[in-house]
């Protein structure tokens, strides 16, 4: 019997000490398990209980698959939690959960030493390892009884880190329309570190351990002050509201930190705000004239419609509104743009390292984003002028969700005319209108929806029997898709259409309706895919329809002699994919390279003129011609458009920035003029007429001078073309069947330099630019009547070597101010009659070489008065006047020189004016 007994207490003796070996030993086998799961797991195979925030763990949308075996509780939630910003501590039973932070269980052995004890012995306690963090110690005490929401968490903090400096990165977005917003610029307070967010909206920061506050200061968005204790690397998502108060005075620093720190060269931001302050033409505001006060942004001469970038023509411009081409952006023959100004939310134009996703033009990329309606409540703001009035109000659709943006804006100038006594100009017509109507709505957490209609309209009567009319009609719809946070996508569908038209009435048999068309519908898919730290990829593929009615002129009296017309349609075919990487080599180092492929091809239903071999094209060499059936292809062109630019810091406050670009342009203007005008037309590339292509190299250095917000750039490119589009002498444009006798190509040559000092800030803020460029054509060719010049280069109609403006505003007080638009230009080049010869018993006028001469020089001084109404919060509306001088010197700037014989024979030139004498305007503007 005792041995009985002695044998079962030596089992359960055994027992007992085999469970005390393994009592806090587990087994555990996860297969897609989420957080959760994992603690009810086990809680219910143990006496551990937890203790958490469930948000803290709902946060955490990893799935964990793992087999453990034989594992103790702290290496169990070791490596269940490395991962996750979660710590823990055991107290018998008890896991207690916490975020980022950790619970330190005992203090430093010599926390209450005195002050002559050495830091380091202090940092080499237990959970103070990093000297860093007992640098901070105090602060971190005291910060610890202050936690509220309204203090970020960053990473996790951990017994031992050898880190000085931790990652922050994120995305920015807007908080009313949940979409990604790039170039804001955001910094820690009271320290040397900033950044600014890309086109993605993605920022990244190196801050030191401990407590960082960050500040969001812009003009476009509300301010943001973020406090956050930064343990680790870790992410934090930014929403930042537009602010809806413009008149209230903030800080500016998003364009100085955004043209040190991109890639890009040659980039226009317009400040949409600011711009109310310059002095322009009737006291209407307009984007694209201030756009023409920046560096290499050249007009033809005063009223054209046209612009000219770096030297390139006026066909050779992509002009984007919400991602819909806009064909002809300007209103009374060039005097107003047909962008609403109170409609725009954000203005950028390329004219040097054009990123990838832009293709089809050679020269620059105007893109231009309209608001979005606020969400959350009714607002409005508009104008009314001595020509036009504007209004534009937005109101939500579903709170929070949804809204809708109207903006209508007509002339009154009609009115105007009639009241006036001279017959010739009240039977005269001139006037416009557009409107826009833009939907948006936050579909989810993922996914929006963005929906923008626009159409403008023109007509004017030069005589009393003639009407010109023309209109453009655009249309976008974006849905963007978020993956995660490092994939997104958005889808595009755009619709653009341009057209004139003009109606002949002179009460006889050959009264006539002549008009033109051009239409192009495109998809597009732009994807974005942030890599790491150091890449950002962009990709994408798009394809645009062209169809041309080239034009048409039929009779309206049915007893005309005038023989009805129709040029036959012309249908294309435009695609292209792209791929573009934002690699940060390093923090001075940033390279963007970029690679466009892009297809063309013409198609049917057409019939081709052929022409015979080695001769000039012209109707007398033509020898038939060739059917193509519907959609068959023409003829194909395409290539490989490589596009390179990169930014070094020499200094955290000086870059210097280099790029390549090569552009393809599929489309062309025709125009008789010397400048754009509302009849050009649109010319497809065929068998006949060749693509344009580009190859721009460009080198700047961009410095930010002290603290004063005072931003210096120097620029330079050099720019050589193919393929340029020109004319013969007389060419007949319009209503001509084989047109492509009446056109020239030849190469083009451009270089220059710009110069622009912008401050910001201050009660003196402007800025002044000045450009020095030169472009050049070349028309050479083995037949004579193809060749200009002798075959050598000669000045382009646009050359214009010295450019100066200053756009200057001085604030007296808050509310009063007083701006100045000051212009030089050197006068474009011109051809001259140089004298008469007699032959064939007729006497004709020799002219110079083309372009030879120049016209006179162009100079013109803007003074502006701007009265703020006062800035009370609480008021119905708030208000502006704008007073001002358009051409204050009184100054007859040549539009052109003509050129007519008198009764004896004599040749004598002809100045003609636009605006001759100074132009007074009020302007009342109004925003609630």
């Amino acid at each position: 019997m005792r041995k009985l007994l002695l044998i079962i207490f030596i089992l359960i003796s055994n027992q007992i000490v085999l469970a005390q070996e393994t009592k806090d030993k587990f087994s555990f086998e996860f297969k897609n398990s989420d957080l959760t799961t994992i603690i009810q797991t086990i809680e219910n195979s143990s006496s551990y209980k937890f203790y958490f925030k469930p948000e803290w763990i709902q946060a955490n949308k990893e799935l964990v698959t793992a087999s453990y075996t034989n594992i103790s509780i702290e290496e169990l939630l070791d490596k269940t939690f490395s991962t996750t910003n979660i710590n823990f501590l055991i107290l018998d039973q008890k896991i207690i959960l916490t975020n980022n932070n950790r619970i330190h269980d005992s203090l430093p052995s010599n926390y209450f030493a005195t002050s002559n004890s050495s830091s380091s012995d202090k940092a080499s306690d237990k959970g103070f390892q990093n000297p860093i963090f007992y640098k901070q110690y105090d602060s971190i005490k005291n910060f610890g009884s202050k936690r509220n929401a309204s203090i970020k968490f960053i990473g996790k903090e951990s017994d031992i880190t050898n880190k000085i400096n931790c990652t922050l990165s994120g995305y920015i977005k807007n908080g009313a329309t949940n979409k990604p917003e790039p170039n804001v610029y955001i910094n820690i307070k009271g320290k040397n570190i900033s950044a600014t967010s890309d086109n993605q909206g993605y920022y990244t920061l190196q801050v030191p351990i401990g407590i960082n506050i960050i500040e969001i200061k812009s003009i476009n968005y509300k301010n943001i002050t973020q406090t956050v204790m930064v343990y680790n690397d870790g992410l934090l998502d930014i929403e930042v509201q537009e602010d809806t108060n413009l008149l209230d005075e903030v800080i500016v620093k998003n364009g100085r930190a955004k043209t040190t720190e991109t890639v890009i060269s040659g980039l226009v931001s317009i400040d949409l705000v600011a711009m109310k302050n310059v002095p322009l033409i009737l006291g209407e505001r307009d984007i694209l004239k201030i756009a023409t006060t920046f560096p290499g942004i050249k007009t033809t001469g005063e009223g054209s419609a046209g612009f000219n970038v770096r030297g390139g023509k006026e066909d050779q411009n992509l002009i984007l509104l919400d991602d819909a081409v806009m064909y002809n952006p300007q209103h009374f023959l060039g005097f107003f743009s047909a962008i609403n100004p109170y409609t725009a939310r954000k203005a950028e134009i390329y004219k040097g390292s054009i990123p990838a996703e832009f293709g089809g033009r050679l020269s620059s990329v105007f893109d231009i984003t309209t608001k979005n309606g606020d969400p959350d409540k009714f607002s409005g703001e508009g104008a009314i002028g001595p020509i036009t009035s504007n209004l534009t109000i937005g109101t939500p659709i579903t709170k929070g969700k949804s809204s809708i943006l109207l903006g209508a804006r007509a002339t009154y100038s009609d009115w105007i005319l009639k009241s006036l006594d001279d017959e010739d100009l009240k039977n005269s017509q001139a006037g416009f209108y557009d409107g826009i109507l833009k939907y948006n709505n936050t579909l989810n957490e993922n996914n929006s929806l963005e929906t923008t209609l626009y159409y403008s309209h023109d007509r004017f009567s030069i005589s009393s029997d003639s009407v010109y009319k023309y209109s453009n009609r655009l249309a976008s719809v974006k849905w963007d898709h978020d993956f995660n946070k490092r994939n997104k996508a958005a889808l595009i569908f755009t619709n653009s259409e341009y057209k004139f038209n003009i109606d002949y009435n002179s009460n006889n048999t050959n009264d006539f309706d002549f008009g033109y068309k051009v239409n192009e519908s495109q998809l597009m898919l732009k994807l974005n895919y942030s890599l790491n730290k150091q890449h950002t990829i962009s990709y994408g593929i798009s394809s645009k329809l062209y169809n041309i009615s080239p034009g048409y002129q039929h009779p309206t009296n049915p007893d005309a002699t005038l023989i009805s017309t129709d040029i036959a349609k012309e249908k294309a075919l435009e695609s292209a994919v792209y791929l573009s990487d934002s690699y940060k080599i390093s923090k001075k180092l940033l390279i963007d390279l970029g690679l466009r492929y892009s297809f063309y091809a013409s198609m049917g239903e057409a019939d081709v003129n052929i022409y015979q071999q080695g001769l000039p094209l012209s109707d007398e060499t033509a020898i038939g011609t060739k059917h193509y059936n519907n959609n068959e292809f023409i003829k194909t062109y395409g290539g490989i458009e490589p596009r390179l630019a990169a930014r070094y810091f020499i200094t955290d406050d000086f870059s210097i920035k280099a790029g390549y670009d090569m552009t393809r342009q599929y489309i062309h203007l025709l125009s008789s003029n010397t400048t754009q005008s509302p009849t050009d037309t649109w010319k497809l590339s065929d068998t006949n007429v060749k693509p344009q292509s580009a190859k721009q190299f460009s080198l700047g250095l961009y410095k930010n001078i002290n603290t004063a917000d005072i931003e210096l750039s120097l620029e330079g490119y050099y720019k050589t073309s193919e393929n340029i589009l020109d004319y013969k002498v007389g060419a007949q444009l319009l209503l001509n069947e084989n047109v492509e006798t009446e056109l020239l190509q030849g190469k083009g040559r451009a270089y220059g330099i710009e110069l622009l000092l912008k401050k910001q800030l201050g009660r003196l803020n402007g800025w002044i630019g000045y450009t020095y460029s030169r472009t050049f054509i070349q028309l050479d060719s083995e037949f004579s009547s193809e060749t200009v010049n002798n075959g050598n280069y000669f000045s382009a109609n646009f050359d214009k070597p010295h450019d100066l403006s200053a756009v200057l505003n001085y604030k007296f007080t808050k509310r009063y101010s007083l701006s100045t638009n000051f212009l030089y230009q050197t006068g474009r080049p011109i051809t001259y009659p140089i004298g008469t010869f007699h032959y064939g018993n007729s006497d004709y006028t020799l002219y110079s070489d083309r372009n030879q001469y120049r016209i006179p020089d162009y100079i013109r001084l803007d003074i502006g008065i701007n009265i703020e109404g006062n800035h009370k919060i609480k008021k119905l509306a708030h208000s502006f006047w704008n007073i001002s001088v358009y051409n204050v010197l009184g100054r007859s700037n040549p539009y052109s020189i003509y050129f007519n014989t008198d009764k004896n024979g004599e040749v004598k030139g002809y100045k003609t004016s636009i605006f001759s004498i100074p132009v007074p305007s009020i302007t009342y503007n109004f925003k609630f």
